[in-house]
């Protein structure tokens, strides 16, 4: 008879606790973690130490006014979100189970689309699901892509070609919204109704800083027409750029959906769209293959598609 060792009991960890820890991770900071968990601060450092205790190694490196992770402690959040988001799949499943489309979704967009096109899509998403509650998160691109990952967003609406080949992502094409060129009033561009991409060659456009996808999009833009990046000048937002064509600084591109009603009409710039096929961004819903939500996701797509024709026409109004 083979004797059987006892299973040893003792203290186990919770999803609380996990929460508690991804929290500290994101905010490294004791008290803000303990205040977007809805615990007093000496709680949630309790509950990090027996989680340590537990696992027997060192998680959070505590230095004076610094919260930082050990290696250990890296793979050890790392892991935690994929469990978070697991029980979140498993949730969501029931929920998907009793009412495909109901409950919430996490929606991310990057900046230089999302104030353009929600007003133009959100009615209609709520026609369509009126039970559905939709939480927007504007960041910029792979902010987004991390947080589809690690499961804090269940998908996001984004510009193609996404940064680095992922398999893990499923991408359906929503869209593709062309550019136009805003000059300065007075600009030797705003003889013409249009011009040709070609017609930038040896110019300087004005584009946003590091980390927007449309600067991406502008360089590329750039390179093929033989135009180039005006040096010193990198703006932070969609709207500096406006401020500093008005300003006479330079010229830049704005997508169309950025010139459109509900956005007043710019003061001192004269839009001038492209003629022949324009240059453009192509937008895509972008998700998780291993999605519980795949097939409400595939849905929330075809009304994000539905845009009207004349929104993505420079030359209406």
């Amino acid at each position: 008879m083979i004797a059987v060792p006892p299973i040893e009991t003792g203290p186990t960890m919770n999803l609380r606790d996990l929460k508690y820890l991804v929290t500290l991770a994101d905010l490294k900071h004791f008290g803000r973690a303990a205040e977007a968990c809805f615990v007093s601060q000496p709680t949630l450092s309790t509950q990090i130490r027996k989680l340590e205790e537990e696992l027997e190694v060192t998680i959070i490196e505590r230095a004076p006014r610094k919260v930082m992770l050990t290696p250990a402690g890296r793979e050890i959040v790392d892991r935690a979100r994929r469990v978070l988001a697991d029980v979140e799949q498993l949730r969501e499943i029931a929920r998907r189970s009793r009412d495909p489309e109901a409950g919430t979704v996490r929606l991310g967009l990057f900046p230089t689309l999302a104030p353009y096109l929600l007003p133009h899509v959100v009615p209609g998403i709520r026609q369509r699901f009126p039970r559905l509650e939709l939480l927007l998160v504007e960041e910029k691109t792979n902010e987004i892509l991390n947080r589809i990952h690690d499961g804090r967003l269940d998908a996001g609406v984004l510009a193609l070609p996404l940064p680095g080949h992922d398999d893990q992502l499923h991408v359906e094409p929503l869209f593709n919204e062309p550019f136009v060129l805003a000059v300065p009033e007075g600009h030797p561009f705003t003889q013409r109704a249009s011009i040709a991409a070609s017609d930038l060659a040896g110019r300087d456009l004005l584009l946003l800083e590091e980390g927007h996808c449309l600067r991406e999009q502008a360089l590329d833009v750039c390179h093929l027409s033989g135009a180039s990046e005006r040096t010193g000048f990198r703006a932070t937002s969609l709207e500096t750029l406006r401020q500093m064509v008005a300003s006479n600084v330079g010229m830049t591109l704005l997508p169309t959906l950025a010139i459109k009603p509900p956005v007043p009409p710019p003061e001192h710039i004269r839009l001038i769209r492209f003629s022949g096929k324009a240059p453009y961004r192509r937008i895509a819903l972008v998700w998780r293959r291993s999605s519980a939500m795949d097939d409400f996701l595939k849905k929330l797509a075809e009304v994000l598609r539905a845009l009207p024709e004349s929104l993505l026409d420079p030359a209406k109004p």
